[in-house]
Order: structure tokens, then sequence, then C-alpha cells
């Protein structure tokens, strides 16, 4: 074997420029290759971290009814559903790769009832009553003064915290940490602000979507969830927003919540009312599947340019059969047996497709390096695609050699030695 390879490459070496002219098809095709693969990954990566939001791997999951999010801003609280314990959160924390599970209210609010104001302001937004996990788990930092607290929720303290939204709208540039505002008639003392600390481009195409994720410009504002009765004079279910340990785990965490509390909250299963949980994933998984059906048809034209390199390969090599036809028979005439004129010819095959495929690795990754420098287009490189491809490579040289190698495998030794 060791043998074979060395006499390969002295027979590349000894014919360079013709042995790179005939790798040229192999570096075209492998470097496409890589290239729109890595453009496909990077694509798909970004569709994931654009929809899906930076990190934060957050799943919520919300009461519906008939396909629809319950959305109590301008609905009773519903019949026969039941608020979460803290024993279902602790159910839901101990589901497989789920990180930390927050609860939460929500409510949207208007300027002209005015739910929120301060002073003579009044707020457009949304009110939230959380939990101390929800910020952490959906990725909300600190900007200003302090976080909820144990003692806020045990000790029913009317205190709130303001998203960046909300502190801009209600306060403008003035800090309102420590300032008192009137959330449904009652006073709250200011405590913190937090904004998000990556933001997500959601598609919005449904209603379902828009109640779950649209957003809106007046912010948002927060009170312990324990306080949400003094707001709203009675309990009402929450929604639960579950973080995973990683991407690829969320679909699978928000099915198996969905049925958790469906189970569990839901009395009577015939009311139409269940627990949903958002489909990012679905809608990340559609378009990488455009995206890909698009890209599919790139790689099977940058295929047809390493077709095109294996009959220069087999091309080459019938050549180099020609040409060591005196070699061939004389090894013969000395003993060698079929199998040993066959797996040199092949090793030479794929020896100078294997250097080819790895030439086209690098050329792709450069390829692509340089197309995302220079056009923002997103590329990732994947190892995995750059070994099947010199692997590949190294196939087509066994493939398109074959016929060389047996050719030379079945000359006549006293015909070959006979040849001028």
């Amino acid at each position: 074997m060791f043998e074979n390879i060395s006499l390969a490459f002295q027979g590349i070496w000894g014919h360079k420029m013709r042995s790179f002219l005939t790798m040229l098809g192999i570096i075209i095709g492998i470097a496409s290759i890589i290239t729109i693969v890595s453009t496909i990954k990077g694509t798909n990566d970004q569709i994931k971290e654009s929809l899906i939001g930076a990190g934060t791997n957050a799943v919520t999951v919300q009461l519906s009814q008939d396909g629809s999010v319950y959305d109590m801003s301008w609905r009773d609280p519903p019949q026969g559903v039941l608020p979460i314990t803290e024993q279902t959160r602790q159910d839901l924390a101990e589901l497989d790769n789920v990180v930390a599970v927050s609860l939460f209210c929500r409510r949207q609010v208007d300027s002209y009832d005015s739910a929120v104001c301060y002073q003579n302001t009044s707020y457009s937004g949304e009110l939230y009553g959380v939990d101390r996990y929800f910020f952490s788990v959906n990725g909300f930092r600190l900007t200003q003064g302090r976080g909820f607290l144990e003692e806020d929720s045990t000790q029913f303290r009317k205190v709130a915290i303001l998203d960046t939204g909300a502190a801009n709208t209600l306060f403008g540039n003035v800090s309102p940490v420590g300032e008192l505002i009137e959330i449904k008639g009652e006073p709250y003392t200011v405590v913190g602000v937090v904004e998000r600390s990556a933001s997500s481009d959601f598609v919005i195409e449904s209603y379902r979507d828009y109640s779950m994720y649209a957003d809106t410009s007046g912010g948002k504002v927060f009170i312990p969830l324990a306080d949400w009765p003094i707001a709203y004079r009675f309990d009402e279910p929450q929604g639960a927003v579950l973080k995973a340990a990683s991407t690829d785990d969320m679909t699978r965490i928000g099915q198996q919540a969905e049925d958790l509390l469906t189970a569990s909250q839901i009395a009577d299963p015939n009311s139409g009312f269940s627990y949903q949980s958002d489909d990012l994933m679905d809608q990340a998984a559609q378009i990488q599947k455009l995206s890909n059906a698009t890209n599919n048809q790139l790689l099977w034209i940058a295929g047809i340019s390493l077709l095109v390199g294996g009959i220069g390969v087999m091309n080459i090599m019938l050549v180099t059969v020609t040409e060591r036809t005196r070699e061939i028979g004389l090894k013969k005439a000395i003993g060698a047996r079929k199998r040993r004129i066959l797996w040199q010819f092949l090793t030479e095959a794929a020896a100078l497709t294997s250097i080819g495929g790895m030439l086209g690795v690098a050329a792709g990754v450069g390829l692509s390096r340089f197309i995302a420098s220079a056009m923002g287009t997103p590329t990732a490189v994947s190892y995995p695609a750059i070994a099947v491809a010199v692997l590949f490579s190294m196939f087509i040289g066994v493939i398109f050699g074959m016929i060389p190698a047996v050719k030379a495998a079945n000359l006549n030794p006293i015909d070959a030695l006979r040849r001028e």
C-alpha cells in the first residue's frame, strides 16, 4: 500500500501541470459544494437566531381556546381552568433539558383607561405579573435599580419594574427608580429598569403569533405575580416560559409542557381550552425548507462539475496507462499480478482526486469567507461537509479510475513489452 502511494505521488509530481489541470474540475466542484453548504448552514443559523433569539431558547406556553391564545385583556377569566401551582411549576422544571421555568400573567393596557399612569402621563403597552425567574429566562438584563426579591412576593410589596420602552414613555430621560406610578388605582414604587439582552425579529403570520409576540411602542411594565390579584381582583390562569438547554430541544419541550399543563389545569377536556406553545421552531423549519430547496438545486449543479472532473481523471489515467504500457508489461513479466497493477493505478487516481478535494476544501472555505465579508451573506463552515467532500473526492477517483486500472491490469505482458 505504501509503495503504491509513493508511486502515485511520484507520478503526480512528475507531471505537475497535467495533474493540476486534471484536479481542476475536482477543485471547482468541491469548492462550490463547500461554499454552498457553508451558506446554507449560515443562513439556517441566522434564521434560528432571528426567529428564536440569540441564546434565550425560551418556549412560551399559554392558554388557548380553539387554537387561538386566550387573551384576558378583553375577556373574562375562563371557567374550569386552574391557576398553575408551585408543584406544577416544579413538574415543568423536571422535564428533560429544561434549564428554568417562569410563570406570568399578561394584559394589554391602553392609555384611554389609565390602567397604568405617572402623574398626567398614561401608558399604552403590556402589563405583566411575573415571578423572580422571569427576567433571566426571557433574556432581560437589569440596567437600573434592582430586580424582584422573594420578599416582594411573600410580603405583597407594591413594586414595579419597567423595560426601557415603558421607562421612556412615562419618564422620558429621567431615571424612574424610586418614583411612584399608579397601576389600576394602586401606587407602585419603581425599583428597576430592564432591557432584552438580545433582540429578536419575530415573524408575525397569524393572530396567535400576534398575541404571543407582538410588542407595543409603549413597552412593558412588570409587577410581582403575587400582586396580580391586587390589580385585577381575582386569580387567573398563568402562562409559562421554559428555558431549553439548546435550540433543538425547544419544540419537544414545548409539546411536553402543552400536554402536562392541559392535563393538569383543564378541568373539562371538552371545553375547547388547551395550552399551546409557541411555534417559532416550526416557522424556522419551514423557512429553512424553502431555503434548502433552492440551495439543493445549486448543489446538483455543483455536482455536475464533479462529474466532469471525474471524467477528466478517467481520461488522464487512460493516457497514463498508454504511456506506461512497457512498464506494466515488464512488471507483469517478472511476476506482478493483476491485483497489484489494479491497485497501483487505483491508488494514483484516488491520490489525484484526494489532493484536488483538499485544495477544493481550502478554496471553498476561503470563498465562503470572502462572500460573507464582501456581500454580508451569513456563512458557517460545516466540518462534517468538509470530511464528506474529501472522502467523496477520493471515491470519485476510485470510480473513474476503475476503467483505466482494469485496462492496465488486463494488458498482455508480451504485447505490452512489444509496444513502442
